[in-house]
């Protein structure tokens, strides 16, 4: 199975934004930018989301996604995955985006309005593909 090398989990410890894309109902591709984490102990890249939110949506409905990101600091650096939402689920995504507002806002909580119910799209790599 194959893992994110850790030479690239800075990637994941600054404000590096991510492409995620998804599967239309129609079959066509959604490609959207995230906030972009990982969890290196479950091998899971995370994306934290509203339910009702198009991603989610397309998430739930078909499981195959990638996800693409360029090093903030070194745009000649990347790292691509495609893999499967494992799972989409409520537990920790309140505190799990309180935590990326911090790394991406310099904020201590979320500012913005919830309008729903904050969920975290588990994705599992399939296939990594990088360039240092």
């Amino acid at each position: 199975m194959p893992v994110v090398p850790e030479e690239f989990h800075d990637l994941f410890e600054k404000a590096t934004f991510a492409h995620l894309t998804t599967v239309l109902p129609n079959g066509n591709l959604h490609s959207i930018p995230v906030w972009i984490d990982y969890d290196a102990d479950e091998d899971h890249l995370l994306v934290n989301s509203e339910r009702g939110r198009r991603k989610t949506r397309n998430a739930a409905q078909n499981s195959t996604t990638s996800i693409s990101m360029t090093d903030p600091d070194d745009p000649y650096r990347f790292l691509s995955v495609a893999g499967e939402i494992e799972a989409i689920t409520a537990e920790g995504a309140r505190e799990h985006i309180d935590g990326m507002a911090r790394r991406y806002l310099d904020e201590a909580e979320y500012p913005y309005p919830i309008e729903s119910e904050r969920v975290l799209i588990r994705i599992r790599p399939a296939e990594v593909f990088i360039r240092e």
